[in-house]
């Protein structure tokens, strides 16, 4: 089974602990750059996630805030799991850095909020399906990098059957059932697999029918992840055609939970949607 314990979650509450300290230190980037020796767009850099830091590099901001003792060897601590590699590096070869911090995310998420208007999220995926996602979005993706990319995505799966699941709670447009990948068996077999899969005790499975006209979440899916440390803020994520965001600023999440309630609202009931899924394999 996958491990519950992600360094992403780690590296992120850390640079965020980093900037606290330095903001209650009232210093600035550039003040904490000059006191260390290097640039301020160096402070900057570790803060916002985008370089990595070492233990020892925690310890010397730590002596420049003034930070010691058991809350120092505790941001130490934090900055050594933070460089520990998850098991999703074992497919560095096919990911990329979005998609590892994405995966890194999803790892230690205790909640998983997640609608879709296009297709079944990945974490729903049957392998048929999945594998014809992939083959039908890049045709240009060579079979060992396709089956590479199917392997991961399987492993992840494993996140909603470990010994502490996330609560996940997942929410399809209709379109998304409707939208044929691959032929009638690999759709009839996907729909079957949404129908296994909600049976899950940790896992909500909605569908918003076309009936349902007009709702707040047309035009993009989206993902919400809340972590078990009140300490990790929560996180959305977005995804189109030319990348991803991730939105952390609070307004931003809180639009993006917003959207999912009303979506709850507009679409039939779990047991509603059972049914409805289940009549649509009857048809097939």
């Amino acid at each position: 089974m996958v491990s519950a314990k992600s360094p992403t979650v780690r590296r992120r509450r850390l640079c965020g602990e980093l900037r606290r300290l330095r903001e209650a230190a009232r210093m600035t980037c550039d003040e904490v750059g000059r006191a260390l020796g290097c640039t301020g767009s160096r402070i900057s850099r570790i803060e916002s996630g985008r370089l990595g830091i070492r233990p020892g590099d925690v310890r010397e901001l730590l002596e420049v805030y003034r930070v010691t003792g058991p809350e120092a060897d505790r941001l130490v601590q934090l900055a050594r799991e933070a460089r520990q590699r998850g098991w999703w590096y074992a497919y560095n070869d096919v990911v990329s850095e979005t998609m590892k911090i994405f995966v890194g995310l999803e790892a230690e998420a205790s909640s998983i909020q997640n609608y879709e208007a296009h297709f079944v999220p990945g974490l729903l995926q049957a392998e048929a399906y999945a594998r014809e996602l992939f083959a039908g979005v890049r045709p240009t993706l060579d079979a060992e990098t396709v089956q590479r990319r199917l392997e991961l995505r399987m492993a992840r799966q494993q996140v909603l059957r470990r010994a502490d699941p996330p609560d996940a709670w997942f929410i399809l447009d209709e379109a998304v059932l409707r939208h044929r990948v691959g032929g009638p068996g690999v759709m009839r077999a996907q729909l079957e697999h949404l129908l296994e899969i909600g049976q899950l005790p940790n896992v909500t499975v909605q569908v918003v029918p076309f009936a349902a006209g007009v709702h707040f979440g047309m035009g993009s899916g989206f993902v919400v992840f809340a972590f078990p440390d009140p300490l990790d803020a929560p996180v959305a994520h977005t995804e189109n055609l030319v990348g991803a965001v991730f939105w952390e600023e609070q307004s931003e999440v809180d639009r993006c939970r917003t959207a999912f309630n009303h979506l709850r609202s507009a679409a039939l009931s779990d047991v509603g949607s059972r049914v409805f899924i289940a009549d649509m394999v009857k048809e097939m």
